[in-house]
């Protein structure tokens, strides 16, 4: 804080407040403890608040457990600990939340805890949100007398120990509470008020960051009195897959007048695990995390990861403001990908307007549609939502003459790990579309691109190798590929969770008269895919040659795909979208018998162009592979004139070209025939 002069004159801080984490764990989870200490390395943060039970230090395990677990986070981070919970034994009642019988055994745990942790620690939080009776029942203590002589015994003593003290943080954040407080006397040993919020989570009234404190500093200013103030807990909970308003809510709190703000917290609670008021009472609790329960990035933690607050700040702004009713226009769900951002630029040098629709929750994408941004401008409307949420899908449906559904779960090998969020993007996901479409007086077409893993692992067709290739034993097969007449057969979640939005985008043409188009895609690729060994896999392997790693090759090499280029596909979208005999049909999309390719033989195209052919592993086949898939696309053929233009040859230089410029310089790729 600055003091201007005036003794009741406080002004916020002129920077930023620091960021820390806020992380409480159970006893004796020591690998819960060292993947914090993991993330936080990732995000270079070194704040750490976390809970001290009072009640947990009088059990049998209470000793050892927090003998191991301070020195340990002071080992690689700042300390805030949060000392809370009566022992029952001790309390009025017995219960965690209930006043000592003794207040003044408070401040003598305190005093053992400098003691023995001192080291650890320069502040002391005394309690944990007070106002709230699952933490402090204030039934039995109801004029806080008991409270304001438990912490100011605990805040004088600790002040005497050479430790600074910090106010458990009101929820919801009370002023009146806080006047209390100083007319009990306490605030006189207090160097820091913490405060909590949860806008958009638990805060059903909200007036900003900006109103709350000053309501609080002007309590205190009444007094003269100067302490700090801190954000001790603020979060967002995802529970409706809001993974933009997290983002949003953290940039408000990194921004708010304080010195400090916790953010609660790094990980999801495991689901299996009940919370503290109960097993799964409220299941927002479960969704605060940076990252899921089993590590998986949200998009707040990667813009952190990428580029602190500025990043954070800036992936904010790209959402557009809805002052006025939007243009007509297209929806791209998915936009920001690699083909959903293909599309754009398609529709926008065609003089469209486009309202991308994406979670950006697959790494790069945020660059895509940046780029869309500073190129095409208000032309590009921007809804960071997911598909799981119906109310942002209808937000960003208004005004849509044309809808490309293309948000959803890509990788076989994430639908093994996690078959419910599979389903429940896949599935459920394309559902919600289809009824908020249903809903709309007029709906407009709907272009969804299935995959053909809908086909199963097509291990029925006899097949014959030359020894870098599988063929099908049939000549016709051979000549003509795989076409719609083949039954569906599903092989994995993927499989599954694809081919039953598949049959769900089909069946609305049929039951409720919608436009609905199904493509069955087989290899796409081109620029602006970033590839992964799960996804892009022609992208994928470029980019390992050129940075010299080894590509590791599931199964032997030999399976075969046709290859279809980016821009051959934008073209086929565009001629489905206006060819009124194509509605409710599916169509195998790829490159056809023309254009395939097998493993060994793209390693040996990316020999001829690097000079050297990239060095490789093999490793066992992976649950669902297709060792033999190339698209029959007559029937699309002659619904709408459509050929492939690309060779396999010609588009795969020209990805490797973009990848080359990519690495080298990313800021300056743009789209190839992109206009402003």
């Amino acid at each position: 804080m600055t003091d201007t002069g005036a003794a009741n004159t406080v002004i916020a801080p002129a920077t930023r407040p620091r960021i820390g984490i806020v992380e409480w764990f159970w006893q004796n989870d020591r690998r819960m403890v060292e993947r914090v200490l993991a993330g936080m390395r990732e995000l270079g943060v070194t704040d750490l608040r976390t809970g001290f039970s009072w009640a947990d230090w009088h059990t049998p395990w209470g000793r050892e457990w927090y003998s191991w677990l301070y020195p340990r986070l002071a080992s690689e981070v700042k300390v805030l600990p949060c000392f809370v919970y009566t022992p029952p034994s001790l309390g009025i009642v017995q219960s965690s939340a209930s006043p000592p019988r003794n207040p003044r055994d408070y401040a003598d745990f305190i005093d053992e805890m400098i003691t023995r942790f001192g080291d650890c620690f320069d502040y002391v939080e005394l309690w944990n949100e007070p106002n709230n009776r699952s933490e402090w029942d204030y039934t039995k203590d109801p004029y806080w007398w008991n409270f304001g002589l438990m912490v100011g015994s605990a805040a004088h003593w600790a002040r005497k120990r050479g430790k600074k003290t910090v106010l458990g943080g009101m929820s919801p954040i009370d002023p009146n509470w806080l006047l209390l407080m100083i007319a009990r006397g306490l605030l006189q040993y207090i160097d820091v008020v913490g405060i909590h919020g949860f806008p958009g989570t638990r805060d059903t009234v909200w007036n900003g960051w900006d109103s709350s404190v000053d309501e609080v500093r002007a309590e205190l200013r009444k007094f003269n009195l100067n302490p700090e103030i801190w954000i001790t807990e603020t979060g967002f909970s995802t529970w409706r897959h809001d993974y933009y308003g997290q983002l949003r809510s953290f940039v408000e709190a990194a921004e708010a007048p304080v010195d400090r703000v916790y953010w609660y917290s790094l990980y999801d609670l495991d689901p299996s695990l009940p919370t503290v008021d109960g097993f799964h009472i409220d299941d927002r609790d479960y969704h605060f995390g940076l990252k899921r329960s089993n590590d998986a990035p949200k998009l707040l933690f990667r813009t952190w990861r990428s580029g602190g607050i500025d990043q954070a700040h800036a992936t904010v702004s790209l959402r557009t403001q809805h002052s006025t009713p939007p243009p007509a226009g297209a929806l791209v769900t998915g936009g920001a990908g690699f083909i959903g951002s293909n599309l754009a630029r398609r529709l926008l040098n065609e003089g469209r307007t486009v309202t991308v629709f994406d979670n950006l929750s697959r790494q790069g994408v945020d660059r895509n549609l940046k780029w869309l941004k500073d190129s095409y401008g208000d032309r590009v409307r921007v809804e960071i939502g997911d598909v799981r949420d119906r109310y942002a899908l209808r937000r960003a449906l208004r005004g849509a003459q044309e809808v490309y559904h293309f948000a959803a779960q890509v990788a076989v090998t994430t639908s093994l790990v996690d078959p419910i969020q599979d389903h429940d993007v896949n599935v459920h996901g394309t559902l919600n579309l289809l009824e908020e479409l249903r809903a709309l007086k007029n709906p407009p077409p709907l272009l969804f691109t299935s995959t053909n893993k809908v086909y199963g692992c097509v291990d029925d067709i006899p097949l014959r190798s030359n020894g870098k290739r599988y063929e099908p034993a049939d000549n016709v097969l051979a000549r003509t590929g795989i076409s719609e007449c083949r039954p569906i057969s599903f092989a994995s979640p993927y499989g599954c969770s694809k081919g039953a939005a598949d049959q769900y985008v089909l069946d609305y043409a049929h039951s409720y008269g919608m436009k609905t188009v199904v493509f069955r895609m087989s290899c796409i690729y081109g620029p602006h895919q970033f590839g992964t060994t799960d996804q892009g896999w022609v992208a994928h392997f470029l980019r390992e040659a050129a940075a010299g790693r080894p590509i590791v090759i599931y199964g032997d090499g030999m399976q075969v795909r046709d290859l279809l280029f980016i821009d051959d596909l934008v073209e086929a979208f565009r001629l489905a979208m206006n060819t009124p005999g194509a509605v409710g049909q599916p169509f195998n999309i790829g490159g056809g018998p023309a254009n395939t390719i097998s493993l060994i033989e793209l390693l040996e195209l990316i020999g001829e162009m690097h000079g050297e052919r990239p060095a490789t592993s093999f490793e066992g086949w992976r649950s669902g592979d297709q060792r033999y898939y190339v698209s029959d696309t007559s029937r699309f053929r002659a619904a709408t004139g459509w050929s492939t233009r690309v060779g396999v040859r010609e588009g795969v230089a020209r990805l490797n070209q973009w990848l080359t410029d990519s690495m080298h310089n990313p800021a300056a790729v743009a789209f190839e025939g992109a206009v402003k």
